[in-house]
């Protein structure tokens, strides 16, 4: 056993009690520790009570799919995450990936592939926070687990579509976010016609964070491309000599 991976916590998600069993023994006797689920509700709620370093998460759950499970902690949950499906088909691995997952297994499956793909994701995860946590945008504060918001201290609502859009800026913070990301991310892969729908509710959020929403300064507009959550700039005054 490695002491390292002693305090590693991997969440184990799947209602098939076989790879309970098997899966679960074989993290144990790496020294990891093993959390298990059924469903994707109790996938959500273990995660939030306690954030786990890695999840491993079947795509077939009784109550939602996995892929729904993995779009809705990708709004918080920086951890890596494999999925385990019976399906490999070429589109299937590409929705998986597409909603956040970091790497796709087929059952069954070789136990030694399995932990090495996991002592990969954690070596490549080294250096990152496993968890809800607070984003740190400029002037805003992004609670991720609890859905909040503030900018200067003063709490900001927003509806469910504008978080979303808003995490999603600020966990790209200075950098472009393409109109397609947004839409893949927040409404869905086939939901290109959705664009004037995007571009109303960053109306509606400019309007909430914005001093002036005529003139943002927090989310700017990359023209043919999509937006970006940034520092404002200072204003520069001439001096006179």
């Amino acid at each position: 056993m490695h002491i390292r991976q002693a305090a590693h916590r991997i969440l184990v998600v799947d209602d098939d009690v076989t790879v309970h069993r098997v899966v679960g023994l074989l993290l144990q006797r790496e020294g990891y520790r093993v959390a298990l689920a059924s469903t994707g509700r109790e996938a959500i709620e273990s995660a939030v009570s306690e954030p786990p370093s890695l999840i491993i998460l079947d795509l077939s759950l009784p109550d939602k799919s996995g892929l729904e499970v993995c779009q809705e902690l990708r709004f918080w949950y920086r951890g890596p995450v494999v999925i385990l499906s019976g399906s490999g088909e070429e589109l299937m691995v590409i929705d998986a990936l597409d909603a956040g997952a970091d790497d796709y297994l087929t059952k069954p499956f070789r136990p030694s592939e399995l932990l090495a793909r996991i002592r990969a994701l954690f070596r490549r995860y080294l250096s990152r926070q496993n968890g809800p946590g607070v984003i740190e945008a400029g002037d805003f504060l992004v609670d991720l687990a609890r859905r909040r918001v503030v900018r200067k201290g003063r709490e900001i609502r927003l509806t469910r579509t504008e978080f979303e859009i808003l995490v999603l800026l600020a966990q790209n913070f200075e950098q472009v976010v393409t109109s397609k990301m947004i839409l893949d991310r927040v409404w869905g892969p086939t939901r290109e016609d959705y664009m004037q729908t995007l571009r109303v509710h960053m109306g509606h959020l400019r309007k909430k964070i914005e001093p002036k929403p005529g003139s943002p300064k927090y989310i700017l507009t990359e023209p043919g491309v999509g937006y970006r959550m940034a520092v404002p700039q200072p204003v520069l005054h001439s001096v006179a000599s």
